[in-house]
Order: structure tokens, then C-alpha cells, then sequence
């Protein structure tokens, strides 16, 4: 994928989309979870393949990180983080774990 013409979330977004990566994710207190199939996932169950991060120009509440993420069952999504200041402990905390991430 060309990260220059990446220059909006939205933008990635739908090009992660294209690539097959229609789930959502979101990390509570089991682990990764799927709204599409409901399934929860730990650390180890997980490959981060992409990872974009999006700095606000004007505006550094603005700042956001998305991951693209493969499971062992082979079903691939993206988890939205705030950055900095605007992160979310617990995604933090559960992506430090994640061993496999493609860089």
C-alpha cells in the first residue's frame, strides 16, 4: 500500500477495508473483541500486519493509531486507538503484549 496518499484515518480506512480487513475490534477487559463474530482474543492470537499513525495538524487531540489486525481463526479487522495523551490504557497495555507485528 502507498503510506504517502495515506493521509486521513478515513482514507486508510477504506483502503485496509479493500484488503479484507472489515471487522472491528475493540479491547476490553478478556481481550481483543470481534463485533462481527463476537469471538474475544488474547495477545498471542493476534498479527498485527499494518499499524498507521495520524498526528492532528492543528489539533493534537486529533492524533489516532490504526491497526490492522489478522487472528488465528483468520478473521481480519482494525482497532482504533487514540495517541499520546489520547490513548486508551488498556488497548495500550494489551498491544505491548502482542508479540507478532509485522514492522
Amino acid at each position: 500500500m502507498d503510506k504517502v496518499n495515506m493521509t486521513s484515518l478515513v482514507t486508510v480506512m477504506a483502503a485496509v477495508e479493500k484488503m479484507g480487513f472489515t471487522s472491528q475490534f475493540e479491547v476490553n477487559a478478556y481481550g481483543l473483541y470481534s463485533f462481527k463474530s463476537e469471538q474475544t482474543f488474547n495477545p498471542e492470537e493476534i498479527k498485527i500486519e499494518h499499524f498507521y499513525r495520524f498526528e492532528g495538524e492543528s489539533n493534537p487531540d486529533d492524533s489516532a493509531i490504526l491497526y490492522a489486525i489478522v487472528t488465528d481463526s483468520g478473521e481480519k479487522g482494525t482497532l482504533v486507538d487514540g495517541y499520546g495523551t489520547q490513548a486508551d490504557a488498556a488497548t495500550g497495555a494489551f498491544i505491548k503484549r502482542v508479540q507478532d507485528i509485522n514492522k
